[in-house]
């Protein structure tokens, strides 16, 4: 079990920058992959940006050159932090961001964590 920590959500002008950080705890040594979903109303939750180990980021189209996802794998603290430098913010970036992260074992087990949420709001 993973247990996810955000942090970093809140109003910005358009332009700006924020950074969200995302702390994982518990069984981060079956952490395969971390990353950042969003979310607005009425609509499905989207990829913002993933890293999974051993590999580099993916972003959606939206934000790359723009957004930054970095990882630091302090195993030795017990804790893997994830975190999402956001620059030159746009009001369509606003939305709920989710922290995710799969956890991967043996030939086929795997699952899906989710943080609990943060607003971003971006405004014009």
């Amino acid at each position: 079990q993973v247990h996810l920590v955000e942090s970093g959500g809140g109003l910005v002008q358009a332009g700006g920058s924020l950074r969200l950080s995302c702390a994982a705890s518990g069984s981060i040594a079956s952490i395969n992959t971390m990353g950042w979903y969003r979310q607005v109303p009425g609509k499905r939750r989207e990829l913002v940006a993933v890293i999974t180990s051993g590999g580099n980021p993916n972003y959606a189209d939206s934000v790359k050159g723009r957004f930054t996802l970095s990882r630091d794998n302090a195993r030795d603290n017990a804790k893997n932090t994830i975190y999402l430098q956001m620059n030159s913010l746009k009001p369509e970036d606003t939305a709920v961001y989710y922290c995710y992260s799969r956890l991967k074992w043996g030939v086929a087990g795997q699952l899906d964590y989710w943080g609990q949420g943060m607003q971003v709001t971006v405004s014009s």
